[in-house]
């Protein structure tokens, strides 16, 4: 993501190119884990999960612009768990590595649609001929930021 391409002071205008049917390999990368409440899959405190996972990510010196993502996905109607890529440890967060492949596609539309683009994520995966073990979304603006930019681009990422 270029995060020098901001307009709304918030989140940078995400550029889909490259990103679809992408192959992502990771090695004990590191993650901040954090989860967020939620009534019938929309959140109710994401926003002060977001700012305070972010304020703690800047304060350890762990913002990595060349390599941001933050992998969602929820457990249940009423909890989601996010994993934000960091280059080293952030005090104060609970700490996980992933190893795997992922593949991933870009959809554009309303969050809404997250089920369907679920869906769709596991059909392409078994297509390429490999099974799902989780499949994740990176939201890449909020909803203010994409009305402002006037797409709502979301990675739909599969581990493999």
């Amino acid at each position: 993501m270029d995060m020098s391409h901001n307009a709304t002071g918030c989140c940078p205008k995400f550029n889909p190119q490259g990103w679809d049917g992408r192959r992502l390999h990771f090695k004990d990368k590191p993650f901040v884990r954090a989860t967020t409440r939620g009534l019938l899959h929309v959140p109710v405190n994401m926003g002060t999960v977001f700012t305070r996972v972010q304020e703690n990510i800047g304060d350890a010196g762990a913002e990595d612009p060349d390599s941001y993502l933050v992998l969602s996905r929820d457990f249940s109607s009423t909890e989601a768990e996010h994993y934000f890529a960091v280059p080293r440890d952030v005090s104060g967060e609970e700490m996980v590595t992933f190893s795997g492949e992922l593949m991933t596609r870009v959809f554009e539309g309303p969050y809404r649609h997250a089920k369907d683009w679920t869906h769709e994520m596991e059909i392409a995966a078994e297509a390429a001929g490999h099974q799902v073990k989780r499949i994740f979304m990176f939201y890449t603006t909020c909803p203010k930021c994409a009305r402002a930019y006037g797409k709502n681009y979301v990675v739909g990422v599969a581990e493999i």
